[in-house]
């Protein structure tokens, strides 16, 4: 954690190095630009001596100062990643949040994207416990990739977003299992049919045939389980849960037939 967060800093750092030669943003309002250079050299030195709380406070003097410089935009974004660097998630969401709708055009905007969602991703916890940050890391994922395909921020956050999703379907398998623990077959089924639906890519969605063909069994809907069965030999057939679904079907059903309608059985 501690090298991925310096490998955050040095990408910070060489942003800023870019922001300041190439920033449209107009600075001849400022008067005392001089000023504003000073106090943010010495904000990033408090910084990198590890005075993180004396550098935040002359960061925020300098948006307060001097708003319409280049430093301020900046400061706004270091203020955010110190938050971000100290767990301070809630705080540093709304900093990114401000930067983003405040200064949608600014250069390497899609380190502000990635970092804000960078702090919901790294607030997701297990998959039995409350789910919100899974969903909302899922979003500002998706929006970075969205709006920064090309970025180079954008293939990490497809990566995480293969995570995210895994550890989404992870959570309605545990619930669905439950369900069906419970004999509530109509909601296990359904939580079953979200992960098939809508997490197919991840590694859950052959266990999630494989317990649907289960409660269909368990309940006599025995074409259902069949049809289900068939999806998963198909899609799955080295999967150890197709093996586990012809031992099902095969012990509940010990007609040839019914074997070769699901496809366990080539035809003579």
């Amino acid at each position: 954690m501690i090298l991925k967060r310096f490998s955050l800093l040095i990408c910070l750092l060489a942003i800023f190095n870019c922001s300041s030669k190439d920033n449209n943003i107009d600075n001849s309002l400022s008067k005392n630009q001089e000023s504003a250079d000073l106090m943010y050299i010495d904000a990033m030195n408090k910084f990198n001596s590890k005075q993180s709380d004396e550098a935040i406070i002359i960061f925020e003097e300098i948006e307060r100062l001097y708003p319409l410089s280049n430093e301020a935009i900046q400061s706004q974004i270091m203020s955010g990643f110190i938050d971000y660097g100290n767990l301070n998630y809630d705080d540093a969401i709304f900093k990114f949040s401000r930067i983003i709708n405040k200064y949608p055009s600014l250069k390497n905007i899609d380190y502000v994207y990635y970092m804000r969602a960078l702090c919901y991703y790294e607030q997701i916890s297990h998959e039995d416990l409350d789910g919100k940050n899974n969903y909302l890391a899922l979003e500002n994922l998706q929006q970075l990739i969205k709006r920064f395909p090309d970025s180079k921020y954008a293939k990490d956050g497809r990566q995480k977003v293969v995570l995210v999703n895994s550890n989404i379907a992870a959570k309605h398998m545990s619930i669905a299992y439950f369900y069906q623990k419970k004999g509530k077959y109509t909601a296990a089924l359904n939580r079953y049919k979200i992960v098939i639906s809508n997490f197919s890519n991840t590694r859950f969605t052959p266990e999630a045939l494989y317990r649907t063909t289960e409660v269909y069994m368990t309940i006599g809907l025995k074409e259902e389980a069949s049809n289900t069965a068939s999806v998963l030999g198909y899609n799955y057939p080295k999967s150890k849960w197709y093996e586990l679904s012809y031992n099902l079907i095969n012990k509940q059903n010990k007609s040839k037939s019914f074997l070769k309608k699901l496809n366990f059985l080539d035809d003579e």
